[in-house]
């Protein structure tokens, strides 16, 4: 029945879950808590255990932010930027310094007379400006080179080289070319496919637009090389996805076993706007014209891919050799929708009250203290802030972009950021001090009769002094106060210690 029974101390030391047999996974206090709480003639007659997990996260949050010891710390050596991103988990801190060559940490101090406000971008006369939408892609135009801006689908070097299929820039158009290919009585064709990633963790929505032409092949017996009339019927897609394309690019396949490729599928793009319309345009049989595609949502993802595409599809009639060259694509463009209807900033996350902050020596490294007057007071001590007394440093906190803006003498130092989180961020989180393990049964038993419909309120309010008093047993055993440290540091107080 020991707790221990099942770990030798070779397997501990030689092990790395040092001093972990302090907690209680919160897995073990969710079935503790079932064994003593719940079941006939007791306090609790009958509950899931997905309502106690709940309860459970509940309390081990609300515990996590005043009662147990906050553990963890980031640190780093502050880049020119001045800024520090907030951790992940990260609720509030409970501490900011930075150390210096002997490791000892020097405190800083948060300011309230500065921050990082949203700078509006504005005409000459002072008038807000609402510019047209940046492009968001690199060449839209196809007047550079493709292969430095664009990615070619993996297979499509492969395709032109045994079976004449290409894809290029041809005056200033993405220009595509297929032809069939015939073996064995299998007869298939070709998509090509070129990409482009684009960053959309600061978007909402998204415009697309594209000039596109498609040509079918027509084709009659009379020409000599095939043995009936036939039209192969091509297509061309501009479009946005969370995926790249299929490195797989063989197509229409008729006849045979061959795998075709998806991205002749219009399931390719996958994602809508809000009228339900899948993201891409498309020109297909002897059709050509600009095309748009409005407000496609992308809240929910951080990467999306541009992707035009083209193929043929072509009859069974059509044998091997049959060629067809006139699809291309051109002035394809991606740009933040709603973009003329917003306030636009001068740079983002950037404004001249932060870069004035950030450029200026603050005011308590002003004086070198060798005559140890502090300057701004001219020697008075009267009226001297305290906050403002020292010459660590100060930062603030924009919770807007998630990052630490720190003033301008903290610029290569170390700082270590100690800050709480809720404890629910990962699985090995998820555990509780044995300090404070009955504060958290009371805790849950609580919040679950004071939930529950018919409870008698008598047990409703003495569970909540069960709790109060759990909770105040639990913030003096996790104090750690020690009658020893303490009687040492009153002996420097000039105070007479009986021990």
């Amino acid at each position: 029945m020991g707790l221990l029974d099942n770990i030798t101390q070779q397997q501990y030391y030689q092990g790395n879950d040092y001093g972990n047999y302090q907690f209680t996974s919160l897995d073990d206090i969710i079935t503790q808590f079932q064994i003593a709480y719940v079941g006939e003639d007791k306090i609790i007659s009958k509950i899931k255990r997905v309502d106690i997990a709940f309860h459970a996260q509940r309390a081990l949050q609300e515990l996590s932010f005043d009662t147990f010891k906050s553990t963890k710390a980031h640190e780093i050596v502050v880049p020119a930027s001045l800024q520090m991103l907030l951790p992940h988990d990260y609720v509030n801190y409970t501490k900011v310094s930075w150390s210096d060559s002997a490791g000892i940490k020097h405190p800083l101090y948060p300011t309230n007379s500065t921050s990082n406000p949203f700078s509006i971008l504005q005409e000459t006369d002072g008038s807000y400006s609402f510019p047209t939408g940046q492009e968001l892609l690199t060449n839209p135009d196809f007047s550079s080179s493709l292969t430095n801006t664009w990615n070619i689908a993996a297979a499509e070097t492969t395709l032109a080289a045994n079976y004449g299929s290409s894809v290029g820039i041809t005056s200033e158009k993405l220009t595509f070319s297929f032809v069939t290919k015939a073996n064995f009585g299998v007869i298939y064709s070709q998509v090509s496919a070129v990409y482009q990633a684009i960053d959309v963790s600061e978007l909402k929505y998204l415009d697309i637009s594209a000039d596109g032409v498609a040509e079918d092949l027509v084709y009659t017996a009379a020409s000599g090389v095939a043995a009936a009339d036939g039209t192969a019927i091509s297509t061309v897609r501009f479009g946005l996805s969370t995926t790249i394309p299929d490195l797989i690019n063989v197509n229409n396949v008729i006849g045979g076993n061959v795998p075709p490729t998806t991205n002749a599928s219009t399931g390719l793009f996958d994602l809508t706007n809000s009228n339900f319309e899948r993201s891409y345009v498309e020109w297909t049989g002897n059709e050509s014209g600009t095309k748009t595609v409005d407000t496609i949502d992308v809240r929910n993802v951080d990467v999306v891919y541009a992707i035009g595409l083209s193929f043929a599809v072509f009859p069974s009639a059509l044998l091997g050799g049959k060629k067809v060259q006139g699809n291309s694509l051109d002035n394809v463009s991606i740009i933040n929708a709603f973009a003329a209807e917003k306030l636009s900033s001068n740079e983002q996350g950037s404004s001249t009250t932060w870069d004035n902050y950030k450029s200026t020596t603050p005011s308590e490294n002003n004086d070198d203290y060798e005559d140890d007057i502090y300057w701004p007071a001219n020697g008075e001590r009267y009226g001297l802030d305290p906050q403002h007394a020292q010459a660590n440093g100060s930062f603030y906190i924009d919770d807007l972009t998630g990052k630490i803006h720190f003033s301008s003498n903290i610029s290569g130092k170390t700082v270590i950021l100690d800050y709480i989180s809720d404890s629910l961020g990962t699985d090995g989180e998820m555990q509780v001090h044995k300090f404070a393990e009955e504060a958290m049964y009371k805790c849950i038993a609580h919040a679950i009769l004071a939930t529950r419909a018919n409870t008698q309120e008598y047990l409703v309010q003495r569970f909540k002094k069960e709790k109060f008093a759990a909770v105040r047993t639990a913030k003096l055993r996790l104090s750690n106060i020690k009658l020893e440290e303490i009687t040492q540091i009153l002996r420097g107080k000039s105070k007479h210690i009986k021990h």
